[in-house]
C-alpha cells in the first residue's frame, strides 16, 4: 500500500545580522513593532505576554549588536506621562528586518516559484536558448538568451540567481516564461 501523499509548507525564520551577530529575528521585531505602536515597554511587554525584565534584555542585546540604542525612554512621574519611542537607528533595524521578511513572504507564498525549483512546469512555458549576455546591477540581472528561432529573450532576474544558477556566456539554458516575468532555468549536466 503506497504512503499518503503529504503536503508539505515552506516556512522560515528571518534575523537579521551585523558582523555575524544576530539583531533581529520575529521576537525582537514584534518587540521593536509594539514599542513602536504602543510608546511603551511596559506596554509592549504585557502585550506580547513577556516579562519586563525580558523586553529589557532583548532590547540590550539588540544594542549590543549594533554599538547604539535603538529606543528612547522618558521618566513618568507622579502624574505618568513616561514612555518609549525607537531612536532612528532603532527604526531603521525595524525597516530592515521587515523588508527582508517581505521579500521571503514573497517567495514562500509565490507557488509558481516552487514549480519553477522543482520544474513542474508546461512545455509551452519554456524555450531553450544560448546566454548572449548578462549585464549585473546592484540588485538585479538582465540576462539575454539568444533562441534558435531568431529571437533574443531579455529576462531580468536577482544577481543571486545569475550567481547560484552559475551562469555563463554561451550555455545552454531555458527561458521560463510567466504571465508576468520572465525566469532562468539550467538542467544540470
Amino acid at each position: 500500500m503506497p504512503a499518503p501523499k503529504r503536503i508539505y509548507e515552506s516556512k522560515y525564520k528571518p534575523w537579521i545580522e551585523l558582523q555575524g551577530k544576530a539583531i533581529v529575528g520575529e521576537g525582537r521585531a514584534d518587540l521593536l513593532r509594539a514599542i513602536r505602536d504602543l510608546s511603551s515597554i511596559a506596554k509592549a511587554a504585557k502585550k506580547l505576554d513577556v516579562p519586563y525584565r525580558t523586553a529589557w534584555a532583548q532590547l540590550k542585546r539588540i544594542e549590543a549588536a549594533v554599538g547604539t540604542p535603538v529606543v528612547k525612554t522618558y521618566r513618568g512621574g507622579a502624574k505618568g506621562g513616561g514612555g518609549a519611542r525607537l531612536t532612528e537607528e532603532g527604526a531603521r533595524v525595524l525597516r530592515e528586518y521587515e523588508k527582508y521578511e517581505r521579500y521571503l513572504g514573497s517567495f514562500a507564498n509565490d507557488t509558481d516559484f516552487w514549480e519553477a525549483l522543482d520544474m513542474k512546469l508546461s512545455a509551452r512555458n519554456r524555450i531553450r536558448g544560448v546566454i548572449e549576455g548578462i549585464e549585473k546591477g546592484e540588485v538585479a540581472a538582465s540576462v539575454r538568451i539568444k533562441v534558435s528561432t531568431p529571437v533574443v529573450i531579455t529576462a531580468v532576474i536577482t544577481r543571486d540567481a545569475v550567481d547560484d544558477l552559475k551562469l555563463k556566456l554561451g550555455e545552454e539554458v531555458e527561458a521560463v516564461i510567466k504571465a508576468t516575468e520572465v525566469m532562468v532555468s539550467k538542467t544540470e549536466k
